[in-house]
């Protein structure tokens, strides 16, 4: 078994198992672990005798907590670009592979599922998720914004339920996550183990794995836990959120939190934590998104990716969340009017070398 940081892999009777092992940060992703994702798939998906990829974290806290932007803010006062794009341009060439990938990938999605973790999730095959899972798009929450193909993905949902997922940073369960098309399957996480033994011990061929996964996944199927939340709320869900100004999604909330919907009060004062900034680019990202190809959505994801690197509320947001811990950002500007139509456009645009393709996907 080969174990580079912290990420082991192994081929076993036609299978490519990735582990990303680094419970002690809820499996959080590093520059280096990325490129190691990255680079076993691209083997492996021109690997004759490998007919699939399955993909879990250790421990049983977490699949993986997103990619760990820590490193990002120790950077902020020296020379973060280049870093920052190495990051993120292998992260979503990464995640664009998943998305397109020749071969069954599986994601076992068991315990804490967010932003990175939902890029190298959402784009697997067959995914599936447990009673532990918790899911959500939580970048606004340090001012950033749900990239990782959040643009295509989160507009992929039925109705608005993709703006509001992004917008409130919610985190959901495995019922929800099912609702919202991204994920397929659910089981007990005490099943993962046989399933696991069962996949090892099997010989996998290319032109049967599909079949041959999907009748044991079968075995494995329960029922789900409890009825879908963000179904019930679907109707109020899309009422709220269908505006294409963040102003009037907080008016619509306002009103019907004034007649005692005490939802939308909920909603209302979690989006009023946000950073205006983020809330601003994030829906005029999920505007722009919808129904581009997700590889449009990466290459516009890449420019906002390295502008929020210039950004006063990104690094509040780490600050405030991942370094001091006080949860007190002060965000700059810190009202909706502040922030003009010219500031949010600034976002989808970057200088890059006359000819680069960042992705290289041109």
């Amino acid at each position: 078994m080969d174990n580079i940081k912290h990420i082991d892999s192994e081929m076993i009777n036609g299978v490519g198992w990735i582990r990303l092992n680094r419970p002690e940060a809820l499996n959080a992703l590093t520059l280096p672990m990325i490129r190691e994702i990255f680079r076993l798939l691209i083997e492996w998906e021109n690997h004759d005798s490998v007919a699939m990829v399955c993909m879990y974290g250790v421990g049983d806290k977490a699949y993986c907590a997103g990619g760990d932007v820590r490193q990002l803010y120790d950077l902020k006062d020296g020379n973060i670009e280049p870093y920052a794009f190495e990051f993120f341009s292998t992260e979503y060439k990464m995640n664009m592979l998943m998305h397109n990938y020749k071969k069954p990938i599986l994601a076992y999605m068991n315990g804490i599922v967010m932003g990175g973790g939902v890029g190298i999730s959402v784009g697997a095959k067959y995914r599936i998720v447990t009673e532990e899972t918790k899911w959500a798009m939580p970048e606004m929450n340090i001012g950033l914004y749900p990239d990782v193909g959040g643009s295509y993905f989160l507009n992929c949902m039925p109705g608005q339920i993709g703006r509001y997922l992004a917008l409130t940073s919610s985190v959901i369960g495995a019922t929800d996550v099912l609702y919202a098309g991204a994920a397929d399957y659910f089981i007990l996480s005490h099943h993962w183990e046989d399933l696991r033994s069962t996949i090892e011990d099997r010989v996998w061929y290319k032109n049967t794995a599909d079949d041959q996964l999907k009748t044991l996944l079968g075995q494995y199927i329960r029922k789900l836990p409890g009825e879908s939340k963000l179904k019930d709320s679907q109707f109020r869900i899309n009422q709220h959120f269908e505006y294409n100004r963040i102003e009037d999604i907080v008016q619509s909330l306002k009103e019907a939190a004034d007649c005692g919907d005490e939802w939308a009060q909920s909603t209302l004062k979690t989006v009023g934590s946000k950073s205006p900034t983020s809330l601003k680019v994030t829906l005029e990202q999920l505007i722009r998104g919808k129904g581009k190809l997700i590889s449009e959505c990466l290459e516009m994801e890449i420019n906002m990716s390295m502008n929020f690197m210039k950004s006063h509320d990104f690094f509040e947001g780490v600050r405030a969340v991942l370094v001091d811990k006080d949860r007190d950002s002060k965000w700059h500007p810190h009202s909706f009017a502040e922030v003009s139509e010219e500031e949010v456009n600034s976002f989808f645009k970057y200088p890059w070398k006359a000819g680069f393709d960042p992705l290289g996907m041109g």
